[in-house]
């Protein structure tokens, strides 16, 4: 059954990936080859960088910088042509509580790479990866500058220019992005933010009719990102590859003292090891982020573990998507010929990801199976988790032993009809409420969903017995758990389509909508009602 490959996908050590098993062990998992050589810097600077010699506006901390060059390179970003605003977060400057000037005008020069935000300190960080189930060596930020770190009202957060040129670690890339990507972007980054799942933030989007080759030529555009860490599985992989025990350790201590001090608490269970300790936090997050993306249907495309971050956030949004009609085997990016990254195996993914980390920290916990007892919780903590997101789904408070059965059965219902996941909650949510408002025909909309009628109400049947067992008021709490909009991808081709003629408004709207997905918002029910048929062929891939 559909939920029960979602709970049970992940094994003990060995993970079924394309066809086969990948047996996660110590000797020869790291790349025995030699490390990748330092990537050499090409900068093709069209106009000065400037330094702005008017006060900060923000308290910088840069806590990254204490690290030492072997973590990064400082270099400034490559200036873009005619920079124009395309959107502004001041919702984001308000929940950190940083100054409204800082979206001003007079910053536009330094949020597309031609100015430097004063006390600012940009550099690009180095790090490795498993790209696709395949080491790749040496990585990096290829395109991503990061400013610095400041005070927030939420803690020190750190922010980062993408798009903003060459750096070391950009290989054969140009090192910016286009128009079309960083929309998605900067929209999915606050979507998932409104939909209360972790996430890296946009601050802001700039877009320059500066062309860009990538399948066809397009147009250059700079996102700004903010998180409290942009620290990745790569990162630590990237020093263990290359036995530098010393520079891992530095790393880990700087991860745990600034943004994971939970390990030390929790170091005691883990036979007084801290590192086992922060390897146990990385895996209870990242599980706890994987039953929500696949509650609310979200598949990300690239789960290389240069896209992991160490905090547990949706990070680097390319080839993602909200599924529409539930399909366990829905693979979002065009560019996935092997579906590895498909809807259901996302779960089984991170743990074959969580094994590349764990493999990182053997330097550090000098004890493999200490490792295995850490990530050997991982399958219980997101099966746990995954239900409870599916019982508020279902408006259920108390759990009981017959749920796990009903949320499989009704996954296995939407997968044989392929039915539109976001509507048939959102639907779902409101004929509860009716029915508890004593309406005549409440489930109608939903019965309207299906085909296999006799099998939709065998199920409602059942569900309703079991609504039937606890309080009411369960409506209005499903509301408050199926959002009525998500960034589906043609709301998102749409947004793309008039941005790229110079009107930016759609951004906006989607902007307003996304950010409270569960209200109503009457007037717009055409960006909650099911995809044109053209949207299925809208190929979304790595590119960008």
């Amino acid at each position: 059954m559909v939920f029960e490959l979602l709970l049970n996908c992940c094994g003990t050590g060995q993970i079924p990936v394309q066809g086969g098993n990948i047996i996660v062990r110590h000797a020869g998992f790291v790349h025995a080859g030699k490390p990748a050589p330092a990537q050499s810097l090409v900068k093709a600077v069209t106009m000065p960088v400037m330094r702005s010699p008017a006060p900060a506006l923000l308290n910088w901390t840069h806590r990254l910088t204490r690290l030492g060059p072997d973590f990064f390179t400082r270099l400034a970003p490559t200036p873009l042509s005619s920079p124009v605003w395309v959107a502004r977060n001041t919702a984001l400057l308000e929940d950190l509580d940083w100054p409204a000037a800082l979206l001003d005008d007079d910053q536009l020069p330094a949020f597309a790479g031609n100015a430097v935000l004063p006390g600012s300190d940009p550099l690009a960080t180095v790090y490795s990866g498993h790209q696709f189930g395949v080491w790749a060596g040496q990585l990096g930020d290829g395109r991503a500058l990061w400013l610095g770190e400041a005070d927030s009202a939420q803690g020190p957060h750190e922010i980062q220019l993408k798009g903003a040129g060459r750096t070391p670690y950009s290989r054969m890339g140009d090192g910016r992005a286009v128009l079309r990507s960083s929309i998605r972007e900067y929209l999915c980054s606050e979507a998932m933010q409104g939909l209360g799942i972790p996430t890296t933030r946009a601050l802001c989007l700039v877009a320059s009719p500066q062309p860009v080759v990538r399948e066809e030529v397009e147009t250059a555009a700079v996102v700004t990102r903010v998180a409290p860490s942009f620290l990745r599985f790569g990162h630590f992989e990237h020093f263990a590859s290359r036995d530098q025990v010393h520079a891992l350790r530095v790393l880990a201590d700087h991860a745990i003292e600034h943004h994971l001090p939970e390990a030390r608490d929790r170091a005691m269970a883990w036979q007084g090891n801290v590192y086992a300790a922060m390897l146990d936090e990385v895996q209870q997050r990242t599980a706890r982020l994987l039953a929500q993306w696949q509650a609310v249907g979200f598949c990300h495309g690239v789960m290389n573990t240069d896209n992991m971050s160490l905090l547990g956030l949706t990070i680097d949004y390319g080839p993602f998507q909200f599924m529409d009609g539930f399909d366990p085997g829905h693979i979002c990016n065009h560019s996935d010929s092997h579906g590895r990254y498909a809807y259901a195996r996302q779960p089984n993914i991170a743990y074959w990801n969580l094994f590349c980390l764990g493999q990182a920290f053997m330097p550090l916990i000098e004890d493999s199976d200490l490792i295995l007892q850490v990530l050997e919780t991982y399958t219980e903590r997101f099966s746990t988790c995954l239900l409870a997101h599916m019982r508020d789904k279902l408006g259920l408070l108390q759990p009981q032993a017959e749920d796990a059965a009903l949320v499989a059965s009704l996954c296995d219902l939407l997968a044989s009809e392929r039915i539109d996941y976001t509507i048939f909650w959102r639907r779902l949510s409101q004929a509860v409420q009716a029915l508890e408002h004593a309406q005549t025909d409440a489930f109608g909309p939903v019965n309207d969903l299906f085909l296999n009628r006799p099998a939709w109400e065998d199920w409602r049947m059942k569900y309703c017995t079991r609504l039937s067992q606890q309080a009411s008021g369960s409506g209005q709490r499903m509301l408050q758990k199926n959002p009525r909009f998500v960034l589906r991808n043609h709301l998102g081709e749409q947004a793309i389509r008039l941005a790229e003629q110079g009107d930016f408004s759609e951004v906006q709207t989607l902007l307003t909508l996304l950010s409270d997905p569960f209200e109503t918002h009457p007037g717009y029910d055409a960006y909650a009602d099911f995809p044109p048929d053209w949207a299925a062929s809208i190929a979304i891939s790595c590119s960008s």
